[in-house]
């Protein structure tokens, strides 16, 4: 009970703390943004959009005869020819069309032309000039829009009732496209019909100067310009609502500008308070904490502690340290003792790695004055020590033994059979018995002594050099793979016997093959055809042979080497999981045929 009333209390303590930043915090807000929000979002966009709409108009109003380029533009659109992006890189035209004109007409200051002038002068400079002074303008509008983030901005020609919108132009970001399909900036000419709240919208304009509709999503704004027969002139644009918020926004990080000095402030006050009511016993324990680490004095550090004790969770964290420091001062007597006999396994284990690695034949070449055959072959265990193994001796001047096994299991107790296993069909096999019997005598060996009920896969081979002549058995080992003089590695599928150790009494069935010289025979465990990458893929066979026929008349050495490295390309940092063990052996014929 009082444990749980010291737990209470300091999150109590921590939650009024919070609980009064937090309601400061609301209380302030709410008094800043009623402060500073006096404003709609309907009159800050009017303000901004009749700043717009006066920097359009004056835009407009700048060339003199306005009214005449808006009715010629109006009544000649789709022969106008206009540049709409003079400002974003090419003019070319339009300068062009300047100089012909100055030419033509020296003295003529084309900005400022009256509608008179501009009547002297030829229907086609006519043009010209509407041209010039319409891309002139489309330059500024752009610029204008750019500025003040418009969504859209452009001025039209409408007449009662005002359901059509005649677009005079409108502004363009650099990468916009100008077209008459959905939300594309409309060209000179294109013709809208427009919805209810757009026609009540230049109606009110027409009759006030100017109008803000809300539609929904966006508002649309309205000022009048100017008319020319039953035409009214507007200049229009579109707000997205999101932007109209921008100015709130900006006052609501003010506002919250206020709360978070204020949240400041009260977190500066909670630090405080939890420096001298937490931080400060909490440095205590830590500093006894690496008094321990650094002295293992566990008596010392309980001592210590002893003298921290708050009524809240610090008190507790301090018991629980001078409790932890002396079941720690036990438990580092045990690991001691623990470490010394991982150790010594460990000296044991690298001792039988060693062992088992001089149990197999490692010197290459092992026979160099032999001619009649090469044999190279490689162990890989999957940890300290494995279970496979190969083998190969003269069992006289004339006979060579091959063995490849398999035992079941990997680590040490696979190791231990593996060396007993070895041994025994070692011993069989110099005796001078066949293949067969060499498997049966091991085989009863085994099964007499094998309480785990262990149990070994062995191929086992002789091959007479002089003629070439393969004598072989198989006990539930692999398929051996062949390769003859004139051909590819091949896969032989030799029939199997039971494994040793699964059964006593078992006869092993011998089949016999004619190697002629230059014949290659590929013996290895499962480790190499089930070698898995990341995703669980099997290295499987057919990679197997692929890797020997890359180059199949290599040297059995060479064989065995790109082998692996198919196994390793294809693995790459998968863990190995399985022994990986191969031999090789190329007869190249008898004395007399050398």
């Amino acid at each position: 009970m009082e444990k749980k009333r010291r737990k209470i209390g300091i999150i109590l303590q921590v939650a009024i703390l919070f609980l009064i930043g937090i309601l400061t915090t609301g209380a302030l807000t709410y008094f800043l943004q009623r402060q500073l929000s006096y404003e709609s979002v309907t009159e800050q966009t009017e303000q901004h959009a009749a700043k717009v709409a006066n920097e359009t108009r004056l835009s407009v109003t700048e060339f003199p005869a306005y009214e005449w380029l808006l009715r010629y533009w109006h009544s000649h659109a789709d022969v106008m020819e206009v540049e709409y992006d003079v400002g974003f890189g090419s003019g070319t035209e339009t300068e062009a069309k300047c100089r012909e004109l100055t030419e033509r007409h020296p003295g003529l200051q084309l900005r400022y032309l009256t509608e008179e002038q501009i009547r002297a002068l030829p229907e086609q400079d006519q043009k010209r000039f509407a041209e010039i002074a319409y891309s002139w303008l489309i330059t500024r509008i752009n610029e204008i829009k750019r500025s003040y983030q418009i969504d859209y901005l452009f001025c039209v020609a409408s007449r009662e009732p005002y359901d059509t919108q005649f677009f005079l132009f409108s502004g363009a970001e650099e990468d916009s496209v100008r077209g008459t399909d959905y939300e594309q900036v409309y060209p000179l000419g294109h013709t809208v019909t427009v919805a209810e709240s757009q026609q009540t919208a230049m109606r009110n304009a027409r009759e006030n100067s100017s109008h803000l509709a809300d539609a929904g999503d966006y508002t649309d704004y309205y000022t009048y310009l100017c008319s020319f027969d039953e035409y009214a002139v507007f200049i229009g644009m579109t707000y997205g609502l999101p932007e109209l918020g921008a100015d709130v926004e900006a006052q609501t990080r003010t506002g919250t500008a206020y709360a978070i000095l204020n949240q400041t402030f009260l977190s500066l006050l909670c630090l405080g308070l939890i420096f001298f009511f937490v931080l400060r016993p909490l440095r205590g324990v830590q500093k006894n904490i690496r008094l321990y680490r650094q002295t293992k004095d566990s008596r010392t550090v309980t001592k210590n502690l002893a003298q921290i004790r708050p009524h809240n969770e610090i008190g507790q964290l301090s018991e629980d340290v001078s409790d932890l420091a002396s079941e720690l001062d036990d438990h580092l007597e045990r690991i001691r003792a623990i470490t010394a006999d991982k150790e010594r396994i460990g000296a044991e284990l690298s001792l039988a790695t060693r062992i088992q690695a001089a149990m197999l034949p490692s010197v290459f070449p092992a026979f160099p004055d032999r001619t009649e055959f090469d044999v190279y072959a490689s162990m890989d265990p999957a940890k300290a020590v494995g279970g496979d193994f190969y083998d190969f001796f003269l069992v006289d001047e004339d006979h060579l033994c091959l063995v490849m096994a398999d035992v079941s299991g990997k680590g040490v107790p696979a190791a231990l059979f593996m060396m007993a296993s070895k041994i025994i069909l070692q011993s069989c096999a110099m005796l001078g018995q066949s293949p067969g019997e060499i498997l049966m005598k091991t085989n009863e060996a085994i099964c007499s002594k094998n309480p785990e009920d262990m149990f070994v896969t062995v191929w086992v081979g002789i091959l007479e050099l002089s003629t070439g002549t393969l004598t072989a058995a198989n006990a539930g080992h692999e398929y051996p793979i062949l390769k003859k003089p004139d051909g590819g590695f091949e896969l032989f599928r030799d029939r199997h016997g039971l494994v040793l150790g699964g059964m006593a009494g078992m006869r092993y069935r011998e089949y016999t093959l004619c190697l002629e010289p230059g014949t290659k025979l590929f013996l290895y465990t499962d480790g190499v055809p089930e070698a898995t990458d990341a995703s669980q893929a099997l290295f499987g066979m057919d990679r197997t042979l692929a890797a020997l026929n890359a180059q199949p008349d290599a040297s059995p050495e060479q064989l065995l080497k790109n082998v692996r490295r198919a196994v390793d390309d294809f693995v790459q940092d998968a863990e190995q999981f399985d022994d990986l063990t191969m031999l090789c052996v190329e007869y190249k014929g008898g004395k007399q045929d050398g």
